[in-house]
């Protein structure tokens, strides 16, 4: 049997087996409270045969909201909401950390504090669309950050941490990744500053460095990493030296022992060979498991375990249409169909309803 499906230790996290479910915007929390719910609560307990889970991405704060009827982590009501999904993950033997979220500038002043502007590194509109009332939309142009703003940002990272303690979970992972705002900060095409948060790789990484610490002052290191898209141009972020970047971060985030980093490999849901990138390299500058993404087939998936080119794997789109993924993959069994109408919002049609193996067998 392939290492795949072999046991794993991340950092203080015992894994049943290396696959992950990549964390997976579905649109289903409650309308107004945007609390986790009895569906949302199905949902995760279906899918805790994979080793990992890492949580929907969820916001730290309204202003951290992008999409309509996205989970949050920053009131008393979705930290319960929340809890009923730990408690079933672990009812059923799985493991979940939960991925802490900061759009940034990609989001509608629609979901924003008193209909106010998005915030952003740089006020650079970004040229992508988000999920509204109606429908997809254009991003709303956002407004560039005060000095002043970014410790209560921080801080929101913090309370955030604090409350997924509160909720249940293993582990917590920050979205880091796919142009929203640590991403921003990050990138030379998002990030124009001319202050301490901009300009110099140093200063672009001081955010995203932030806010681990952040973190990282409320759960040990053992049970926190973070997801990267070092070349993905997703949501219009976009850098001139990718390298030159993310592997400073990374040999900054190894020295503070996080646990893991969950690198989205290629153009995030597309090619994987989109740009130049030594992943290899980048594997080897971190200490703490690597997490690979982006494309992955079975065959790749055991050929990169077995190649040590990776500890971790991740699947998304897979794990929606496949509650029981893990044993389709184990058996080298066909895969349910995915329906791309249901993706976003709805119901329990393309949410909970796939059958499992038995279940199509029969």
């Amino acid at each position: 049997m392939s290492d795949l499906f072999s046991p794993f230790r991340m950092g203080d996290i015992e894994l049943k087996n290396r696959i992950v479910m990549a964390p997976l915007t579905r649109n289903r929390a409650t309308p107004g409270p945007d609390a986790p719910n009895d569906l949302n609560v199905e949902y995760y307990r279906q899918r805790a045969s994979a080793g990992l889970i890492v949580s929907e991405a969820s916001q730290i704060s309204q202003q951290g909201q992008g999409y309509l009827w996205t989970p949050g982590i920053f009131t008393d009501a979705q930290v319960e909401g929340w809890r009923k999904i730990t408690d079933a993950v672990h009812e059923a033997g799985g493991k979940i950390v939960i991925q802490l979220w900061h759009v940034g500038r990609v989001s509608h002043t629609s979901l924003q504090p008193n209909g106010g502007a998005p915030v952003a590194p740089s006020a650079i509109t970004a040229r992508t669309k988000t999920f509204v009332e109606g429908g997809f939309a254009d991003t709303s142009a956002p407004r560039a950050l005060d000095l002043s703003e970014i410790p209560g940002i921080i801080a929101d990272y913090r309370r955030a941490a604090e409350n997924a303690k509160r909720a249940g979970f293993d582990g917590v992972e920050l979205h880091g990744a796919n142009g929203y705002l640590i991403d921003q900060f990050l990138k030379d095409g998002s990030n124009h500053r001319a202050d301490a948060y901009g300009g110099s790789v140093e200063n672009r990484m001081r955010f995203a460095l932030e806010a681990v610490d952040a973190v990282l002052s409320v759960w040990p290191a053992a049970r926190v990493g973070i997801r990267l898209s070092p070349v993905s141009p997703a949501n219009d972020a976009v850098d001139s030296a990718p390298e030159k970047v993310f592997f400073p971060l990374v040999r900054e985030l190894d020295k503070r022992g996080l646990a893991f980093i969950h690198v989205i490999e290629g153009s995030t849901g597309m090619a994987r060979d989109n740009a130049p990138f030594d992943y290899a390299g980048l594997r080897k500058s971190f200490r703490g498991a690597y997490m690979a993404n982006n494309g992955y087939t079975r065959e790749l998936a055991i050929d990169a375990v077995a190649a040590d080119q990776a500890d971790l794997v991740s699947f998304g789109k897979a794990f929606i249409a496949n509650p029981d993924l893990v044993e389709r993959l184990r058996r080298d069994a066909p895969l349910n169909p995915l329906d791309k109408k249901t993706l976003y919002g709805g119901d329990a049609r393309g949410y909970t309803d796939y059958p499992a193996l038995a279940t199509a067998a029969g």
